[in-house]
């Protein structure tokens, strides 16, 4: 992914004085640099994941993989809308607030709802929410 809901997590997870460990797929981590570093600097540690293909489903996966190990005093906090039930429903939930505002946004601004809604569908989560 682009590492923004990374960021967010670090964010939070500074805020809170709480340890965060960010996966991101290889290539992910070379394009996202930027945002890597902003995860860094927030107290982050990012983990380059090299398995597979080096992916985001890849990352998910050794995410998933290391919770179900230390679940007891781990959360998994996902931003796509991958994974086992609960966590597609609770990213469309959470992330429903993209098409809540720009629907109210553009019917402020255009008296109309648009002919076509757009979003990028990398991990899913801009998509399950403006739809």
């Amino acid at each position: 992914g682009a590492g923004q809901h990374g960021v967010a997590t670090a964010t939070a997870a500074a805020l809170f004085g709480m340890e965060c460990v960010v996966y991101m797929g290889e290539e992910d981590v070379r394009r996202q640099a930027p945002n890597v570093a902003r995860m860094k600097i927030l107290g982050a540690k990012v983990v380059s994941v090299t398995s597979g293909q080096g992916t985001l489903k890849d990352a998910v996966d050794e995410a998933f993989r290391v919770w179900e190990g230390e679940a007891s005093e781990t959360f998994y906090v996902i931003g796509s809308a991958l994974g086992p039930h609960p966590y597609p429903t609770m990213v469309r939930d959470f992330q429903r607030i993209i098409g809540v505002e720009a629907r109210a946004q553009i019917l402020e601004a255009e008296g109309r709802l648009p002919d076509a809604v757009v979003a990028c569908v990398g991990g899913g989560s801009n998509a399950i929410g403006a739809f």
